[in-house]
């Protein structure tokens, strides 16, 4: 292999490390939304239960 070949493999590795990574985060902000949500409507149910 080349030197420009092996630069252009280290740069495609790098890519879809951060590519990756990316993923990882993003997966990660969305569980939290969800739990965030879920928690939300049970405090809201439990308030509007108690206000009755």
């Amino acid at each position: 292999m080349t030197k420009q070949e092996e630069r252009r493999a280290q740069e495609r590795e790098e890519i879809a490390t951060r590519v990756a990574t990316f993923k990882a985060t993003q997966q990660k902000f969305e569980r939290e939304r969800e739990e965030f949500f879920l928690t939300m409507m049970q405090n809201a149910r439990k308030t509007e239960r108690a206000s009755f």
